[in-house]
């Protein structure tokens, strides 16, 4: 268990972040506090990959063994509500996602495992820039990560609201989805409102495309296999009296596979031909790849289940909760490494207690469980023999 001082000081690195939020890839306030933190530890401290990230490296022993362990370390563009102490002192940034908590709670595990030193092998602490926006772990990979840094596995942490306090959740496969942009462009010819029969109507042609791409979760493809195709964005025309010559519309496809986000592509493909044939309309769509599935690996998922269930009790270790169709960039690092990103209780997450809620607020409460099972994790896959 973290001491009563330790807690009170990690607590406060969590508050001083909150009130002073920094958006992806602009997160220099805290980088420099991150790293200031990791040197007064004696860890190494690398620092430039994908501008503001901070790599620790601490080495223990005689072992070649290495682990990551990564938190994110971005704000969000949101204007905070909340009027406790610690809010956002930035106007329209804040951290509603608790990227503050997660990189606390792994500056507490980084002192105690720099003091402790009850491992074998070396630790790479990853805090990254810019998860909420351009996908900083990927911007890191790009930039020579795994090079500088060869990681064997790597580890991530989320805070769930929803999930009681001191329960974990932990997935053995898919944990998160992908996160695919799409943007349609329907092109018609513009009329008078009243003289139809003159045009091509856009706004037509588009509303039967929002109905008809429905039908890619609901017929298409397997009912055992979750698919969201969302459309979020429709805008078109701009007086009462004229059919447009354009409609724009935006959403998202969401999947838990690559398998599956290929053929949603290739149905979202046919169905705009279709509706554009089918109404004399031209449809470009551009379909956009983005955060990849987030993939645990089974074996990796099963050693952290062991470990939360050693720190938190097996009652608290939660197997059985679904995946979630939000998506997350750590998928990046899971793409290149095993490894295995889990859930940990935030407590009640009704009302403000949310994620991307502008009354959000880490629970302090929190963060002992957090830095426990980093700290239990570490040193079970560098178990010193």
């Amino acid at each position: 268990m973290p001491s009563p001082s330790l807690l009170r000081e990690i607590t406060a690195v969590r508050h001083d972040l909150h009130a002073h939020p920094e958006l992806g890839l602009a997160e220099f306030r805290t980088s420099d506090k991150v790293a200031a933190f990791l040197t007064t530890c004696g860890i190494a401290v690398h620092r430039g990959l994908a501008g503001t990230g901070v790599v620790g490296v601490l080495k223990c022993g005689h072992s070649d063994h290495i682990i990551g362990l990564r938190a994110d370390m971005d704000a969000l563009p949101l204007t905070e509500l909340n009027r406790f102490p610690h809010h956002s002192q930035t106007p329209g940034c804040m951290h509603a996602c608790g990227h503050d908590g997660h990189t606390a709670m792994l500056l507490g595990a980084a002192r105690i495992l720099a003091e402790t030193r009850n491992f074998d092998g070396t630790l790479v602490f990853i805090f990254q820039p810019a998860e909420e926006t351009v996908g900083g772990a990927r911007i890191m990979i790009e930039e020579g990560f795994f090079e500088q840094f060869p990681v064997e596995s790597v580890y991530g942490l989320h805070n769930w609201p929803g999930l009681p306090l001191g329960q974990m959740a932990v997935h053995s496969g898919p944990v998160m989805a992908c996160a695919d942009g799409i943007d349609i462009t329907v092109r018609g010819h513009g009329a008078h409102a009243a003289m139809p029969h003159q045009g091509s109507d856009v706004i037509l042609a588009a509303s039967h495309l929002v109905t008809a791409l429905q039908a890619v979760s609901a017929r298409a493809t397997d009912p055992l296999e979750a698919l969201v195709v969302s459309i979020t964005r429709f805008h078109a025309g701009e007086a009462y009296n004229v059919l447009p010559e354009t409609a724009q519309l935006g959403g998202t496809v969401r999947a838990f596979s690559v398998a599956l986000q290929d053929q949603a592509e290739v149905l979202l493909t046919r169905i705009c031909a279709g509706i554009g044939v089918a109404f004399g309309v031209e449809i470009q769509l551009e379909y956009r790849r983005g955060y990849p599935p987030t993939i645990n690996d089974p074996a990796a998922a099963e050693r952290c289940a062991e470990v939360a269930t050693r720190t938190l009790g097996k009652p608290q270790v939660r197997r059985d909760l679904p995946p979630s169709m939000g998506a997350e960039d750590f998928a990046y690092f899971l793409r290149e490494r095993p490894g295995c990103y889990v859930w940990l209780g935030n407590g009640e997450g009704t009302g403000g207690c949310t994620l991307h809620n502008p009354h959000y607020d880490f629970n302090d409460s929190a963060i002992p469980h957090g830095i426990r099972y980093w700290v239990a994790l570490a040193e079970t896959l560098l178990s010193v023999s």
